[in-house]
């Protein structure tokens, strides 16, 4: 008997993206100096005033932060507005004109100062393409005890309906824990829910995160 072709097609798949900031040790003491001086000058805890209840033991800026004209402000929105725009010809390059080139542009930012005990609960961000997360402190957080890490949940709604050896390539748990490291920026589809669990430790957990819309030239 003759063995049938078989074609794999790899449909519907989630593109998550890790990088390294360059730049992160020059940039951050700056940074932070530059978020606490900012905090010290918000009316409310999530001054975005953006899910509130959603949020705990957390400092939440305007949505404005990359806006900011502090030389480091300035050189941490183009570094990202960069990665964002390259993550973008990767994923999408082939359905683009021939030479078209990627433009990446933040339209919100903010960071998070998260205290003892705090956490943001599941969401996900709309009116952008692409997200990103960078970890400038991430104080005590750590996978191993899934302390103030993020948590990305599986968008096929259905994928946990039924399990067996034939469905061992879905992951078996419906989401993953990204591993929380000083100076990484982790990047994901704006449709991806994620969260914050709660985090514990005496240091603040610092990120700053962004979302970003995408035009050809």
């Amino acid at each position: 008997m003759e063995t049938p072709t078989i074609e794999a097609i790899d449909a519907w798949t989630t593109p998550l993206f890790v990088a390294e900031l360059a730049d992160h040790e020059f940039l951050k003491d700056a940074l932070l100096t530059h978020i606490y001086q900012r905090q010290q000058e918000q009316e409310n805890a999530v001054d975005s005033d953006v899910a509130v209840q959603a949020k705990h033991n957390l400092s939440e800026s305007r949505l404005d932060f990359l806006e900011d004209e502090v030389p480091e402000v300035m050189e941490l929105r183009r570094m990202v507005e960069e990665l964002i725009a390259e993550v973008a010809f990767e994923v999408n390059h082939q359905y683009w004109p021939e030479d078209a080139e990627a433009y990446a542009h933040v339209i919100e930012s903010w960071y998070h100062i998260t205290k003892n005990g705090g956490y943001h609960d599941a969401h996900s961000h709309p009116n952008c393409s692409w997200c990103g997360i960078y970890y400038l402190d991430p104080g005590e957080a750590n996978l191993e005890g899934r302390n103030g890490i993020n948590r990305f949940y599986d968008p096929r709604v259905n994928a946990e309906h039924y399990a067996d050896p034939g469905t061992a390539y879905l992951g078996g748990q419906g989401f993953w824990d990204f591993a929380p490291k000083e100076g990484q920026v982790v990047i994901f589809p704006s449709y991806l829910k994620h969260s914050a669990l709660p985090y514990f430790g005496q240091k603040d957990r610092v990120v700053v995160a962004f979302n970003c819309v995408i035009e050809l030239d």
